[in-house]
């Protein structure tokens, strides 16, 4: 088949998921056309059957803002015209499920006819979506999707409840690449950042307000008390100087490293004993995952799709929004070092159940019943 995939080419889950999901793919027989407005992050390696189309947006000075959705919509009708696309799939619904519409509209004047997926994945719906500025239209282009897909079955709840969906919605869960995403040696930076044997907690997000990074410095301020221990902080985003002050004040500094954004995540993972997720929301928890396949047990609040994928008392524990006191005593609990080596192996055991060969074929079956 010939694919065409539009998502948002950065950090994020959705641009992530939609990357990964070309590459393999792309690596299952597929052409696979990515069109967005720069090279996705993680397309960083030539493949015969991958193809970049990059938007480009007018700069024309009677545009306050860049009319990308319009763009976008043009760049897809070009892309499925020329390269002879079977199907598109867009990710994330603002604003790439309306241009799709838009493109699908002007195609059918051609004479030809473009099937749409749409995959929803979180913010889209549960903040983007229900700004009333949008609400409208992502409704609209949802239900003018031929398939709409949710990365979580609480994603799917979310989004019948907030919007008059009239599709049928298919949950299929976001997914790790196990030939990447693996435990790898690297006792001696393990080394380097823990020279005492401590134990390493680890929390990788974009530092938005919904993480709840505070609760992740408020566990380790309370694990630290009772056990040697170090923390990463990994990623990048509006949270970080208001994080770093919060450090300062809780004098615990010194075992706390803030490390930006990382290409190599699976490389800062492996070392981890520990992964904290105390997020307000969480559509599905890819980071989560991402941790479990390095044979990182996790530490999370119970909010969202989360229990979708930590298994509570298996693949380490959840607790309420906010009960960081809980949260710390359940992270003790799992780092001990006659339970440590049981949840290692109960998370890495789950992320297999999420492996890349497992749900790519449910995304290959849709694409063939709509073309």
């Amino acid at each position: 088949m010939k694919i065409g995939i539009v998502c948002y080419p950065t950090f994020g889950g959705s641009g992530v998921v939609a990357t990964e999901l070309g590459k393999a793919l792309a690596k299952n027989g597929h052409q696979v056309h990515f069109i967005t407005y720069s090279q996705p992050t993680r397309l960083d390696f030539f493949d015969q059957n991958l193809f970049y189309h990059e938007v480009n947006i007018s700069s024309y000075p009677l545009f306050e803002y860049p009319p990308y959705e319009l763009a976008l919509a043009s760049k897809m009708v070009d892309v499925v015209k020329y390269e002879k696309l079977d199907v598109l799939h867009v990710h994330y619904a603002i604003p790439h499920a309306s241009a799709a519409y838009m493109a699908k509209q002007i195609l059918k004047t051609e004479g030809i006819n473009i099937p749409v997926m749409t995959t929803l994945h979180g913010t889209d719906i549960t903040i983007v979506g229900k700004d009333a500025t949008y609400e409208p239209v992502v409704t609209f282009s949802i239900n003018q999707s031929d398939v709409v897909t949710a990365v979580s079955e609480d994603l799917k709840k979310d989004t019948y409840a907030h919007f008059k969906i009239t599709r049928d919605i298919e949950v299929i869960p976001n997914f790790i690449d196990l030939e990447r995403f693996k435990k790898q040696k690297k006792d001696h930076f393990k080394k380097a950042i823990c020279p005492n044997n401590e134990k390493l907690l680890i929390h990788t997000s974009n530092f938005r307000a919904v993480k709840r990074i505070e609760d992740v410095l408020a566990v380790f301020q309370r694990v630290r008390k009772t056990l040697p221990s170090k923390l990463l902080l990994m990623g990048d985003g509006p949270e970080r100087p208001r994080m770093e002050h919060m450090c300062r004040e809780l004098g615990i500094c010194e075992d706390v490293r803030f490390l930006g954004k990382q290409e190599a995540v699976e490389e800062v993972l492996s070392l981890a004993d520990l992964f904290l997720l105390p997020s307000e929301k969480e559509s599905f928890g890819l980071a989560a995952l991402e941790a479990m396949a390095c044979e990182v047990p996790v530490i999370s609040s119970n909010a969202g799709g989360i229990p979708e994928v930590n298994i509570q008392g298996v693949t380490g524990f959840m607790s309420n929004i906010g009960d960081v006191d809980d949260m710390a005593k359940n992270a003790l609990y799992v780092l001990s070092d006659e339970m440590l080596p049981t949840f290692k192996a109960n998370a890495l055991a789950q992320a297999h159940v999420f492996d890349v060969s497992n749900i790519m074929p449910m995304y290959e079956k849709l694409y063939e019943k709509m073309i």
